[in-house]
């Protein structure tokens, strides 16, 4: 939730009122009043926990009787729910509603039996979408190929946007890197490749083990940022390889990445399905190169220009990649510094905060035409 922290700020400092509803927003201590108002939604991100599913819907019911002009969602889930909800709303009283694809999962490495049921409710829950953000180009062509809204309806954007000033290596002094990487358990001077991501199957954090256990050069390491239940997965597999000395998974959640990203050889990234990855852009903008899997949206971000693209599952080739760049910090220098010239280019947060008030702008439009149309008929 806390990419919203911006957006929030941004629109209520044009007198807006901006509420916030979603799992664990009332504990979430980065957003503490960054909203008028939040509201805590029981949704879970398991299709199977229909209990949590029910009461979210019960619940988020009751929110929209407050009575909005606008509803974005942000997640396959809770948008269908969300979409569902408003499109049974009286016209005179429905909301616009956006909703922003951060990768659809129905998508071309899939299985059709997997993808099927995503396609069908992504069909279904358009056409009660008012408009469709989608973030990368494939799943641009996948909403044009099967037409889930009119073309008036579809924006393609550049990712939910990065603050490169935020993220500039200017602003991670040497003093702060080295008290982050003696807090997870850094050696000094030891070089490291950094992953950031929940742990979890589609992560694939196993295959950055392999690859580390592969690589020629046996002094990097790898340390892993992030929590989730391939953790065990990850630090038996360094056992086994003989690795777990130069793994690092310190389970602690880390607000501010910048000191442990900046000084890394790379980031890396394995992932199986993404959309535009946040963790990317950031260490771009760090001016970090990446090593990832040729994934959806990685493909966009990341090229011989800025780090390596490598196979989903491609562990040597992945090896290949990190003995390269831990062996030419020349390159890597290079490589960082056109990655930070694309994020401010085309990434950087003012230009997708400007097109999100764009499109509510467009909404807001159609809604005072609508209700013209309504008052004229009344009349």
């Amino acid at each position: 939730m806390s990419f919203h922290v911006p957006f929030v700020a941004h629109f209520r400092r044009l007198g807006w009122r901006v509420d916030g509803a979603a799992r664990g927003i009332s504990t979430d201590t980065q957003l503490v009043g960054v909203f008028d108002h939040t509201f805590e939604l029981p949704f879970s991100r398991s299709i199977r926990d229909l209990r949590a599913q029910v009461a979210g819907a019960t619940t988020l019911a009751a929110i929209l009787e407050r009575g909005y002009d606008i509803v974005h969602a942000h997640t396959p889930i809770a948008g269908f729910i969300t979409r569902a909800l408003v499109h049974r709303l009286p016209c005179r009283i429905r909301p616009a509603v956006v909703y922003t694809a951060h990768g659809f999962h129905f998508h071309r490495d899939g299985r059709r039996l997997t993808n099927a049921p995503y396609l069908l409710a992504e069909k279904i829950g358009g056409r009660w979408t008012d408009r469709l953000i989608v973030i990368n180009d494939e799943d641009l062509g996948a909403a044009k190929r099967h037409k889930l809204v009119p073309n008036s309806r579809l924006r393609r954007m550049h990712g939910i946007g990065v603050d490169t000033d935020w993220y500039s290596p200017a602003r991670v002094t040497a003093a702060a890197s080295r008290a982050a990487q003696q807090a997870v358990g850094l050696d000094a001077g030891q070089p490291y490749f950094v992953s950031v991501g929940e742990l979890n199957r589609n992560k694939r954090p196993t295959d950055i083990v392999r690859a580390l256990a592969q690589m020629r050069e046996h002094e990097p390491a790898v340390l892993f940022l992030g929590l989730g239940p391939e953790r065990s997965r990850v630090e038996q597999l360094a056992r086994g390889l003989g690795v777990a000395d130069r793994i690092l998974v310190p389970g602690m959640f880390v607000s501010d990445v910048r000191p442990l990203v900046a000084p890394a050889v790379a980031l890396v990234q394995a992932s199986k399905r993404e959309g535009l990855p946040r963790s990317i852009m950031e260490a771009l903008s760090l001016e970090v190169p990446v090593i990832a899997s040729a994934a959806r949206g990685c493909d966009e971000l990341v090229d011989r220009d800025r780090g390596q693209l490598v196979p989903i599952g491609g562990t040597e080739q992945m090896a290949e990649a990190m003995d390269r760049l831990y062996r030419r910090p020349t390159e890597r220098i290079e490589m960082g510094r056109r990655g930070r010239a694309l994020m401010i280019e085309r990434y950087g947060l003012e230009h997708i905060i400007g097109e999100h008030e764009v499109i509510y702008g467009e909404l807001l439009d159609e809604a005072s035409w609508r209700n013209y149309g309504q008052h004229s008929a009344d009349a």
